[in-house]
């Protein structure tokens, strides 16, 4: 399993990778269907549900985030 960190960013995690952020804040996603399940830390349930060309914008530190589901395996991951 690949981690990333916010210096990474622009990138794109697949399944089950890790962005570790620089304020201590980690995303990651589990693909059900085309749905993306988006985690922030170890939670159990889902956060955030993308489907693939949707978005989700939070703040992580002073940065925006913004995560946009991809048709594929994987999160596109910038900043907004």
């Amino acid at each position: 399993m690949s981690e990333y960190k916010q210096s990474d960013i622009p990138c794109t995690i697949h399944h089950g990778e890790v962005i570790q952020l620089d304020d201590g804040k980690t995303v990651r996603f589990e693909s059900n269907g085309e749905a993306k399940d988006i985690f922030f830390g170890d939670e159990w349930s889902a956060s955030v549900q993308l489907f693939p060309s949707n978005s989700h914008e939070f703040e992580a530190g002073n940065k925006r985030v913004k995560l946009t589901a991809l048709f594929e395996d994987g999160l596109e991951i910038d900043f907004a």
